[in-house]
């Protein structure tokens, strides 16, 4: 993340009434280089603007960094930043977090120190002031995200931080546009960043006890209401399906339901994530390359506990529960057994084939728990849920099964402006077959064909009538490198998405 001191500050005051480190000049390709500002900047470089210009070196090019030397200014050093083509026709919030994220780590590594920016061409195409300072926020802070809180070694991390960084419109924008749009992409960025943490840390650092005190820290901080149930009482209301998960473990689970209301619909919208700190497979031991990576099995937690703490944070109107069964999934001496028959909160029998089919199994008893005591209204659920959808979607788009088309229409909307980008997967009652026991009322799985849908399949069976949407993120749970806003490690998909929604809900 940035250094603990950074900010990202606005200001609809000219840049050469302000001072810092660095002076950032955003412009576009073909830029005519014209106006008070840049013609300030050209005589403070002793004419450098106009040489760079007519030689060539000077472009506006995508991803172009050229620095100029000046004297007698506000700021040690002046950079000029090609943000390529910014053709309102097709630009878009996606592309403008893409530039500024990577633009954060190429003014990370020149030690930038103290910021000020003008995003003035961001702004044009965008169309608006306010969108324009939220993705510069929202990029400046994601791609600024490293977890290196275990390297020891000063080689290991980043030379530099980068200090405050104002945003500066010398125009006649309304302050608030832009101070509005830098803290809500704050909040937004944060909420990401917070999601990430939770995830990238090792399992051991991060049991079902850890999750809670830092939920309840998310929690204290942002006023929400958060309870957290522990195995006594799961027991005392019949979550068997979820403890089932937790027997092998010597880890005590921790159900984390967190309420947010402000106002809203008396049925709340409900945020359901898997919360498997880490996943052996249980008795259906999974094979032990690659299986460090199942620290991340607790994405859908992550996201949930940290889109609610930036709902409350912006004040939303409206009302949101977050619920993270959380707990560990393995092999002990108490572990479930396949073949082993167990009844969730609302007295559905699950025969369990397959213990490493076990984030189905804790996500049934979260919504049964937000149906029975939350009165949920629509319900949203995340989790790192099946290996085949990585298969069928790779790592580009989620998987969602959505039981109401106007609820799709909705997410889809918001994913094509978050940049989490889902695709409408099939839940035919068709594939109902598949999970039918001999000896209890589902099975947790259903074979090697369809396994994401019969997955979903599962989990709808829990729904009943309620709106509801499953992602299933197993194939963007974590970035293999650095790109844009992306850092390598765990994604935070889809937490903008899950605030965006709500947002947009807000407002409706």
């Amino acid at each position: 993340m940035p250094g603990p001191n950074t900010e990202i500050l606005t200001s609809n005051k000219s840049p050469m009434t302000l001072s810092g480190d660095t002076l950032v000049i955003i412009i576009k390709k073909g830029d005519a280089l014209k106006g008070d500002l840049l013609t300030k900047i050209n005589t403070l470089a002793k004419g450098g603007l106009t040489v760079l210009k007519s030689n060539g070196s000077l472009t506006g090019d995508l991803g172009e960094l050229i620095w100029l030397p000046v004297q007698n200014s506000h700021y040690k050093r002046v950079a000029l930043a090609g943000a390529g083509e910014c053709k309102p026709s097709d630009y878009t919030e996606i592309r403008a977090r893409e530039f500024f994220g990577n633009l954060s780590r190429k003014l990370r590594s020149a030690n930038a120190g103290e910021v000020v920016m003008t995003i003035d061409p961001i702004i044009s195409a965008l169309k608006s002031a306010s969108l324009g300072s939220q993705a510069a926020a929202e990029g400046l802070i994601l791609g600024q995200y490293r977890f290196d809180t275990h390297h020891t070694r000063k080689a290991d991390r980043p030379k530099f931080t980068l200090g405050n960084i104002t945003i500066a419109v010398g125009t006649k924008t309304p302050a608030s546009q832009l101070a509005n749009g830098a803290s809500k992409g704050s909040i937004i960025a944060e909420a990401v960043n917070t999601s990430r943490d939770l995830a990238n840390t090792p399992a051991n650092l991060m049991t079902p006890t850890i999750v809670a005190e830092r939920a309840r820290e998310i929690a204290e901080q942002a006023g929400i209401e958060i309870e957290i149930i522990e195995r006594s009482d799961a027991e005392r209301l019949g979550m068997g399906s979820y403890l089932s998960v937790a027997n092998g473990s010597h880890q005590p689970p921790k159900f984390i339901v967190m309420t947010y209301k402000n106002g809203g619909p008396r049925k709340p919208i409900t945020l359901v994530g898997k919360g498997i700190t880490f996943d052996t497979g249980g008795t259906s031991l999974k094979p032990p390359g690659g299986m460090e990576s199942m620290k991340y099995d607790m994405s859908g937690a992550a996201t949930v506990i940290s889109a609610i703490g930036a709902i409350a944070r912006l004040k939303l109107k409206t009302h949101v529960v977050a619920i993270a069964p959380c707990t560990e999934n393995m092999p002990g001496g108490g572990a479930t057994k396949p073949g082993d028959v167990v009844y969730a909160m609302d007295g559905q029998s699950i025969e369990v084939i397959n213990t490493d089919a076990e984030g189905r199994l804790v996500l049934a008893d979260g919504i049964a728990y937000a149906k029975k005591v939350k009165n949920a209204g629509v319900i949203l659920d995340v989790a790192t849920l099946t290996g085949a959808m990585s298969v069928s979607l790779g790592d580009y788009r989620i998987g969602v099964f959505c039981n109401q088309d106007s609820l799709f229409r909705q997410l889809d909307s918001v994913a094509q402006s978050t940049g989490e980008l889902i695709w409408r997967m099939p839940i035919d009652d068709y594939y109902s077959k598949q999970i039918k026991s001999e000896v209890a009322d589902l099975a947790n799985t259903g074979g090697r064909l369809a396994g994401s849908i019969t997955a979903a399949k599962f989990i709808e069976a829990f729904v009943g009538d309620n709106p509801w949407a499953h992602f299933d993120i197993a194939g963007l749970m974590s970035a293999k490198s650095d790109s844009g806003i992306h850092i390598k490690g765990s994604s935070g998909v889809p937490t903008k998405s899950l605030i965006e929604y709500v947002a947009a809900k807000s407002a409706s």
